[in-house]
């Protein structure tokens, strides 16, 4: 089993900026692409930003592209996503997720997920 516990989220201005962590605990971990996804009220799971285990490959929503960075530290433990320019239609719950293999933009590819960290951008 693999946990993921995400972090960082709160209330920001538009044009602010977040970053938001997710830190994977359990098994051995080796392998694994991690992906951030987010869900707005009313509206379904949509995928934002996804990292292979390298971390030599990324993909982003277009939606994000240019304002969102994801990453993963050197031990490959703990992912990132450093969101700028954030808008309020930025505004939902944002889990992390792992899979073993390849990246993926989507969620029903991911074996594990966190919590979710709430991220409000007030206008």
């Amino acid at each position: 089993q693999v946990q993921l516990v995400e972090s960082g989220g709160g209330l920001v201005q538009a044009g602010g900026s977040l970053r938001l962590s997710c830190v994977a605990s359990g098994r051995t971990f080796g392998g694994y692409a991690m992906g951030w996804f987010r869900q707005a009220p009313g509206k379904e799971r949509e995928f934002v930003a996804t990292i292979s285990w390298s971390g030599g490959i990324t993909y982003y929503a277009d939606s994000v592209k240019g304002r969102f960075t994801i990453s993963r530290d050197t031990a490959k433990i703990t992912v990132y996503l450093q969101m700028n320019s954030l808008k309020p239609e930025d505004t939902a719950v944002y889990y992390c997720a792992a899979r073993y293999g390849s990246t993926s933009t989507t969620s029903l590819r991911y074996e594990y997920w966190g919590q979710g960290t709430q991220v409000t951008v007030s206008s």
